[in-house]
């Protein structure tokens, strides 16, 4: 199917793995020309160089959390490519997990501070642009814990909510200029960021990894009907298609990709 948007201009977020190197894929074999960019220290030249064979792609570093490497990193990417159409935030962390109650402020404010104001950030750069040509589309990733948050994990969870609230403002505020804002909610995807967690669990458990995910999908996720941890391009998919052409009417919605999970609870 062709997308509509050979020779556009995308800047990708939390793409040096997972979900956003799996959707910067998608966008390259579509003819896009796309800029990956994540913190210093991490794999976005391995994913450059992975990548390279089916489009022009650049790697660009840059900390969410800190507002003169954004506007960095936004700088560099215009120079090197353009001013980017499409935006997708894939920037995130799980961040501080545990008791609510012994969860300290530090905890919280860093988790919200790259998950959401990363995302606020980030957009603040890719919206003005996007309005003056009448052409944009943003898409921020969520997930299903926004709106079933599960107690162990309330930052991130609270994170995520606040990005749908954002990701529906941004619509709202502008849609009319032909910048169209949209989320994407996975659910217990396989990416470097699952994988830790669940080496975790199977230490702590004393079993192997594909046991821990078993048993997590058994006791943590029992509403994921099909009881298998997700794919990223499975994800990557569903972002390809927002920021398309093909979807030019689809404007402030949220796209769970979470194999029609729903939340149960206990007792």
């Amino acid at each position: 199917m062709d997308l509509g948007i050979n020779g556009r201009i995308a800047l990708i977020s939390g793409s040096d793995s997972g979900m956003g190197k799996e959707t910067a894929r998608l966008l390259l074999e579509a003819g896009v020309r796309v800029a990956l960019t994540d913190k210093p220290g991490g794999t976005l030249d391995e994913a450059v160089e992975e990548l390279a064979p089916l489009g022009e792609v650049i790697a660009v570093t840059g900390d969410v959390t800190k507002p003169d490497e954004v506007t960095a990193l936004w700088r560099e990417v215009r120079d090197k490519l353009g001013e980017p159409d499409i935006y997708i935030n894939a920037a995130g962390v799980t961040g501080a997990q545990g008791d609510f109650l012994e969860t300290g402020d530090d905890g919280w404010l860093e988790t919200l501070d790259i998950n959401l104001m990363g995302a606020v950030r980030m957009c603040r750069e890719a919206i003005p642009a996007m309005r003056r040509k009448g052409w944009g589309r943003v898409v921020l990733f969520a997930s299903e814990d926004a709106v079933q948050p599960y107690v162990e994990e309330l930052p991130y969870c609270a994170s995520k909510a606040g990005i749908l609230s954002l990701a529906k403002g941004l619509s709202k505020a502008y849609g009319g200029d032909n910048v169209l804002v949209n989320t994407v909610s996975p659910a217990f995807i396989a990416t470097p960021m699952t994988d830790k967690m669940m080496e975790k669990r199977a230490e702590e458990k004393g079993m192997s990894f594909d046991e821990a995910i078993d048993s997590f999908l058994d006791e943590e996720r029992p509403g994921m009907v099909l009881k298998r941890r997700g794919k990223a391009e499975e994800v990557a998919a569903a972002v390809a298609f927002l920021v398309s052409e093909r979807a030019s009417f689809i404007n402030g919605a949220g796209i769970r990709v979470d194999s029609g999970s729903v939340f149960t609870i206990a007792g």
